[in-house]
């Protein structure tokens, strides 16, 4: 699209009239095509926005006047930042995303546990119902794992996503897992609810295409390097290719402190609620890398505006294949849902 190609070239956001119509709409929508310009259409609850890509600088003001002067038009704006349609102007009453039920960025503090990684049916089933039973919403797990080093485990792939679909079978949650490779994406979507893209993956731009081009929703950590524009960027790829349901997910950043896995910036999470329409999700467990820090980060995340938390949950976690030390016990996650029922209503959440 052209509008993603030239520094010449921006986006204009109209604003319909609460109560304008669906004609109305397509008016305008079939004007702008006709025109040769790239549409994207956000329908809320009581306004449409319209985004206009590829819209020269210089002829926006004619536009501008134009589309103005209709009567079921609000008001055009144009937005210059390098990321468009994640821009909070585009959707300034906020983004919620439905996966079979569960909203994400509305008045429930959505709460994605499980283990690390799917090792065997039965330690999957067991976290599955631990977690089911504390209050989560969402159940994680991976079938495909990362890993600094080629010779640690890697997970099991399809048998693994097989067995999150039996667990949300039976537990009658919706499961999210990582997606590593454009060439899993297809199968992946067939067995989860929402894809992950990992910090390692946050600039594969191939990757975030083609996620971009699907419609389940997908939920994007923050590179491990990741400035804030970087990172909105990165979400900018997929929402260019047409999906709008993105979530960010603060996960830490690299600093020189040696104590925590990473630094969890919790400032991240304020910044993005002024900066993005986008719902917020944060990962105290590989923020902090220490199961002692999860809960506390948790609670902080969720005071600073967070719409969810994703956290590690393992039957026994001294013996898992990945992440054992920064898993919660069955018992750790109890007390952390507990308390997150007690400060919810201070943030207007609910569990």
């Amino acid at each position: 699209m052209r509008g993603l190609l030239s520094q010449k070239i921006d986006i204009m956001v109209i604003v319909m009239k609460p109560g304008a119509s669906e004609v109305n709409r397509e008016d305008i929508v079939s004007n702008l095509k006709e025109r040769g310009y790239g549409v994207h259409v956000s329908v809320g609850e009581i306004q449409t926005i319209i985004g206009v890509i590829g819209v020269d600088i210089e002829q926006k003001g004619e536009l501008q006047d134009q589309f103005e002067s209709l009567p079921f038009v609000e008001k055009c704006v144009s937005i210059s930042k390098p990321y468009k349609l994640v821009d909070k102007q585009f959707r300034p009453q906020g983004t919620q995303i439905n996966v079979r039920g569960v909203i994400i960025g509305g008045d429930v503090a959505v709460m994605m546990a499980g283990p690390c990684t799917v090792e065997t049916e039965e330690q999957l089933m067991t976290s599955a119902r631990i977690v089911k039973a504390s209050g989560a919403h969402i159940l994680r797990g991976g079938a495909y794992k990362p890993s600094t080093s080629p010779y640690s485990f890697h997970g099991h792939g399809v048998p693994a996503l097989k067995m999150l679909a039996n667990a949300r079978a039976e537990t009658g949650m919706p499961v999210i897992t990582e997606v590593m490779d454009v060439r899993d994406v297809e199968t992946v979507c067939e067995y989860a609810d929402i894809l992950q893209i990992g910090t390692r993956n946050a600039q594969n731009y191939n990757l975030l295409r083609e996620v971009g081009q699907v419609r389940t929703p997908v939920m994007l950590k923050r590179g491990m390097s990741m400035k804030y524009e970087e990172w909105l960027q990165a979400a900018e790829y997929i929402a260019s290719q047409g999906n709008y349901n993105i979530m960010l997910c603060e996960r830490g950043i690299r600093t020189f402190e040696t104590y925590t896995r990473n630094t969890f910036d919790i400032n991240a999470i304020p910044a993005l609620k002024e900066l993005t329409h986008l719902p917020v999700i944060s990962d105290p467990s590989h923020g902090t890398g220490k199961a002692s820090l999860v809960p506390a980060v948790t609670l902080a995340s969720f005071m600073a505006g967070a719409d969810g938390a994703i956290v590690e949950v393992h039957p026994n976690p001294e013996k898992a294949l990945k992440d054992g030390a920064q898993s919660l016990t069955p018992q750790a996650f109890e007390k952390m849902m507990r308390d997150l029922e007690r400060i919810a209503p201070v943030v207007n959440k609910r569990i």
